[in-house]
Order: C-alpha cells, then sequence, then structure tokens
C-alpha cells in the first residue's frame, strides 16, 4: 500500500485513509489531518445529531478550492460496516419515488470514513428512521433564519429570540440556536416525535408568517428576493420531508473551516460572529453541548 494511503484502526473498525497531509481550506492551510481532529474533538456532540438520520454529503475531493458534489447514495468502496438502509426518495424531491441506498454515520469510524472522502459537510433531515428501518416523525422542528443583506448576522440574533419566545408559547421549551458557519442561523426545537412531518411543516410555517405579519419591517416569510432587502427569510421550509439542512457541529465547505456551532442563548446578541473548527472544539471543550 502506497505510504499516502494506509489503514487505521478507529474504534475497532478499519478505516482507509489518504493523503493526511493535502491543504483543504487553502486560506488557512486546514489540512485533511486537522478536520479528523475537529471531528475526534466534537464526535460526542455531533454523533447524536446524525443519530438515526441518512446523510446526504457535499464532497470537495480536493479542497473547497476544487470542484464539489452532493452525494445521497452510498459510494462504491464504502466500507461494509457502514449502516446504510433502502428508502424511496420522499415526495417532492429531484429524485422522487427512486430507491436510494442510503447511509448513517454511526460512530468515529463513519466521521473519519467521511472526512477522508472529502465529504466537509454533513447534511441531515428532521425525521428519523427507526432501528428495524420504520421511517418515524421528526422529533425536531427547524427554523433557517437566512438573513437578506444588508442585514446580518445581528438582525439574526433578534429574530432568534422573537422565534424562540413564540415556540416557548406552545410548549416547546428546548430550543437551540446555531450560527450556521455560511449567512445565518438555525433554530432547532425538541418535538415528541408524535407528528406526522407534513403536519410539523405547516405548524412551522404558521408561526413563520405569523411572525413576519407582526415584524413586517425585520422579517419575511417568503422566498421572493424582491421582498428580503435587509430582512430575515424564516424559512419553514427545511421541515419538508425531502428537505435536509447542515447538521449541528458539521463543517462547512466556505474559504475557512467554518461550522454550524451550537450557542448558548447568553451568546446570541449584537457582535455574535461565525465560529471555526478549532473555537468549535475547544467551546466544547470548555462549556459542553448546548444540546445535552
Amino acid at each position: 500500500m502506497s505510504p499516502e494511503r494506509q489503514m487505521v484502526d478507529v474504534g475497532g473498525r478499519s478505516v482507509r485513509v489518504s493523503h493526511l497531509d493535502k491543504v483543504m481550506y487553502p486560506q488557512t492551510g486546514t489540512t485533511k489531518a486537522e478536520i479528523m481532529d475537529y471531528l475526534v474533538r466534537v464526535a460526542d456532540a455531533l454523533l447524536p445529531q446524525l443519530a438515526g438520520r441518512p446523510v446526504t454529503r457535499i464532497r470537495w475531493p480536493d479542497g473547497v478550492a476544487g470542484e464539489k458534489f452532493f452525494e445521497k447514495n452510498t459510494p462504491r468502496g464504502a466500507p461494509d460496516w457502514l449502516r446504510r438502509q433502502k428508502l424511496r426518495a420522499a415526495p417532492g424531491s429531484d429524485d422522487e419515488g427512486a430507491e436510494l441506498d442510503l447511509p448513517f454515520i454511526d460512530d468515529l469510524a463513519g466521521l473519519v470514513w467521511a472526512a477522508n472522502q472529502g465529504a466537509l459537510e454533513l447534511h441531515t433531515p428532521q425525521w428519523r428512521v427507526g432501528p428495524r428501518g420504520g421511517v418515524r416523525p421528526p422529533d425536531r422542528l427547524v427554523v433557517d433564519l437566512d438573513p437578506g443583506p444588508p442585514a446580518g448576522l445581528d438582525e439574526c440574533a433578534e429574530v432568534a429570540h422573537l422565534v424562540a419566545d413564540r415556540l416557548r408559547a406552545d410548549g416547546l421549551t428546548t430550543i437551540v440556536p446555531v450560527t450556521s458557519g455560511s449567512k445565518g442561523m438555525q433554530l432547532y426545537a425538541d418535538l415528541p416525535g408524535t407528528e406526522a412531518v407534513m403536519g410539523v411543516r405547516q405548524y412551522a410555517r404558521d408561526i413563520a408568517h405569523e411572525l413576519a405579519a407582526a415584524h413586517p419591517k425585520l422579517l419575511v416569510a417568503v422566498m421572493r428576493k424582491d421582498v428580503r432587502g435587509g430582512k430575515v427569510l424564516l424559512d419553514w421550509s427545511q421541515n419538508h420531508p425531502a428537505k435536509t439542512t447542515i447538521t449541528p457541529y458539521s463543517l462547512r465547505g466556505r474559504d475557512r473551516p467554518w461550522v454550524a456551532a451550537p450557542r448558548w442563548w447568553d451568546e446570541v446578541g449584537p457582535g455574535m460572529k461565525h465560529l471555526t473548527a478549532s473555537e468549535v472544539a475547544q467551546r466544547f471543550a470548555d462549556r459542553g453541548d448546548p444540546f445535552a
């Protein structure tokens, strides 16, 4: 085997890794080995976010300066131990009705395997698959806060508090804000997992339109670009069964190794910034996981 390729033991599983010195983020010089180190450091928080959810990967095999591609299906050559499930693509998706062979990342070995493939971004739906293979209702609701320039994170922080207060009024008490590592934020609210996915989607839509009507200078709940300038879009559509959202603690394929970073509510306010992998790993070590 080439010295650039090797088999390593990760939690009792054999994982093939290669080109660990490859620079994946040229602007910071961040290598594939450093990405794997980040994943090791946050695995105890990231893996619960992936549990029971098929993982769509966005891959940058040559780093963020190169080409990228989306991958839903399990690729050829995936290790035998990687869990997978055949499911029909959800109604409303581009490949509606097609049979997909979807992978699940259950452990640190799976994270290392994904990183070795250049799968920087890990996206998951809000619904889950049970241990025997059946699709379960969503156990969380997500609202994506997407700012229209010149609005930015400051406006998203203001909106995050408005949305959280409204959700709490309906008894949803466990709500975690996440700075997306891209432009805006997401808010995740725990659900009991008893409501059908389209019912959750409709609830999120109703909340978004209600808040947009109450705060028309700050919020919009429709996708039209001509009404979004300087406002924050409350994107409720991520709760659709065909949609996925960037997984909390996942890296982003941007110029720097930004992360979809879970935050504590005492941080959500003016001056909030996106966080890099090293910052998120250190904060997890210091403060723990806001989802815990």
